[in-house]
């Protein structure tokens, strides 16, 4: 266990007393990817750990990260639907493919803080829980974010008009867009690809979470760190609704409540690790979760953050909104759309 996950398992007593009416059950879970922060801080100890406990040990789970499973993440929420596994977690942009609804609440540019994004999650939810029980089979539990997506470059970048001319790894097609706007290349791949790619130039740059790209090592292929937030590869934590709906009310809500608390912590935790993947990363203090290299920071200037909203506003909500739809577009003004201060429509 990490450092940051052995104290959250201590410091982190049980959300709830655990009520007598609660069922005994085995979990079969799927978290997030195995090597990175919000796995290895804070999904696996609450699995394994804190939820037995909490329950007097009446809930137990057995749970991986997808990708020990041989998975990429945009099939896991259509498995959870399936019953093969009864809890999942995934990257809502990962399901893009799916349904536009699914990018909506980590649009490029939408969120330029980690509290802006709890803001857009937290308000989109009950839009997503109403569609996955549709479209999958499955119910939402909870939403929470890896730590801001930022550019690492093999390359010297000075700004981001430097990101003109270059092939730029996303890991969704909302960044794509965004990386399409600026006069570069998106090209989408899976994490684990991301080091080869790199290595042998079939991109120039990479985007990903600061602590992410970290824990996974990508300052030994890459030269310069541009921390623009430009999302939050926000996650998705959902149950087979079969599965669900056989449990009681109070071990619904039992697990419902235990489940808001780590929700709660993770948010929390990716403003930290935000700002210790960039110290990390270019070798600064403090630095407690990652590890010490050698990396170029490449200052943010408020031109490049005003380049940014502009490239929301103008290119990636417009585009959004064309493949979403009119219904889509109403849910998205009706709750994203007060926390932003912005509406769209359909040009």
């Amino acid at each position: 266990m990490s450092r940051v996950g052995a104290a959250i398992a201590i410091a982190s007593t049980a959300a709830t007393s655990a009520p007598a009416e609660i069922q005994s059950v085995d979990l079969n879970v799927l978290g997030s990817v195995s090597f990175l922060s919000s796995y290895e801080n804070y999904e696996q100890a609450f699995w394994n750990d804190r939820l037995p406990a909490a329950s007097n040990g009446r809930i137990k789970a057995v749970v991986r990260g997808f990708d020990q499973m041989g998975l990429k993440g945009g099939e896991v929420l259509r498995l959870t639907g399936q019953g093969v596994v009864d809890i999942s977690t995934t990257v809502l942009g990962y399901t893009a493919s799916d349904d536009p609804r699914n990018e909506a609440a980590d649009l490029a540019g939408l969120a330029p803080t980690v509290e802006a994004a709890h803001a857009i999650a937290e308000a989109y939810e009950p839009v997503l829980d109403s569609y996955f029980t549709e479209k999958y089979g499955v119910k939402v539990l909870a939403t929470w974010p890896y730590p801001a997506q930022v550019f690492y470059c093999n390359t010297e970048i000075k700004d981001l008009s430097d990101i003109a001319g270059k092939k730029v790894r996303t890991g969704n097609r909302t960044l794509s867009e965004f990386v399409s706007a600026l006069g570069g290349t998106g090209v989408t791949m899976a994490f684990a690809d991301v080091i080869p790619a790199l290595q042998t130039g079939v991109v120039d740059c990479a985007i990903t979470g600061t602590l992410s790209g970290n824990s996974a090592k990508w300052f030994e292929v890459s030269t310069h760190l541009y921390a623009l937030p430009v999302g939050w590869s926000t996650m998705v934590t959902a149950a087979n609704l079969k599965f669900w709906n056989r449990l009681n009310p109070e071990t619904q809500t039992f697990l419902q409540t235990e489940l808001k608390a780590l929700e709660d912590e993770i948010w929390v935790g990716a403003g930290q690790e935000t700002q210790d993947g960039i110290n990390c990363n270019v070798g600064a203090d403090p630095c407690t979760v990652g590890v010490k290299a050698d990396m170029t920071l490449v200052p943010v200037s408020e031109a490049d953050r005003d380049l940014l909203d502009k490239i929301t506003s103008d290119v990636i909500l417009p585009k959004w909104a064309a493949r979403c739809g009119a219904d889509c577009v109403a849910e998205f003004n009706q709750t994203i759309g007060p926390v932003i201060g912005i509406k769209t429509e359909i040009n």
